[in-house]
């Protein structure tokens, strides 16, 4: 809407200035929710960075027990090991908040397997593949909680780059536009005021004159 497009009121002027008023207020508040969202992002970033970390050590750590299972105790034991297994890992995925902001809670269950639920005895196989087992386990529940935090840290992006917009909008858009009409209407109803004033003047003089 342009300056000109506005009609010059009393109750337009009004108007205006509330709606200035108010998103003045509305750009102070997401300036601060972006500022603080920010804040999260790069406390995230430097966790995600850490996760990647643990997931590439997990993840070789976890290749190197499982070939030297592999090498002793050879490939059928192996796999029937792990095809004994009675319970499987579960994901679950719920919800939290982080300034008003929905971000995922991701959830793993029966990711560490006790004696009762492993398949096997202990005695039926070789230190080698719980070793291989326990490390796989690690690494499971590293790359659910890697999941977590970088689904999260896509989110938080996602909305500082909403909020930045709204910000800039607000700053160099709506905010000038409402100033410019407000300018006009103003300027208008002062102009609107003196020939007011001037015509009252000349109908006063003509009204001494015919006297």
């Amino acid at each position: 809407m342009g300056a000109r497009d506005v009609t010059p009121t009393r109750s337009v002027l009004l108007d205006l200035k509330r709606r200035i008023k108010l998103s003045q207020s509305g750009h102070k508040i997401l300036k601060m929710k972006r500022d603080g969202l920010m804040i999260e992002f790069f406390e995230i970033m430097e966790k995600a960075r850490q996760m990647r970390a643990g997931v590439a050590s997990d993840f070789q750590l976890a290749m190197k027990k499982i070939t030297i299972a592999r090498a002793v105790d050879g490939e059928v034991a192996v796999k029937s090991a792990a095809y004994a297994l009675k319970l499987h890992p579960e994901v679950k995925l719920g919800s939290k908040s982080i300034m008003g902001m929905v971000v995922p809670k991701v959830e793993a269950d029966n990711v560490h397997t006790d004696i009762l639920n492993k398949g096997y005895g202990v005695i039926e196989t070789s230190a080698y593949i719980e070793d291989a087992a326990a490390a796989f386990e690690k690494l499971l529940e590293t790359i659910v909680r890697a999941a977590e935090i970088e689904t999260t840290m896509k989110k938080l992006l996602d909305e500082i780059e909403k909020t930045k917009r709204r910000v800039n909008a607000l700053e160099f858009k709506v905010i000038p536009e409402l100033k410019e009409s407000e300018r006009f209407v103003r300027f208008s109803l002062e102009e609107m005021s003196r020939e007011e004033t001037t015509r009252l003047k000349h109908l006063k003089g003509k009204g001494e004159s015919a006297e």
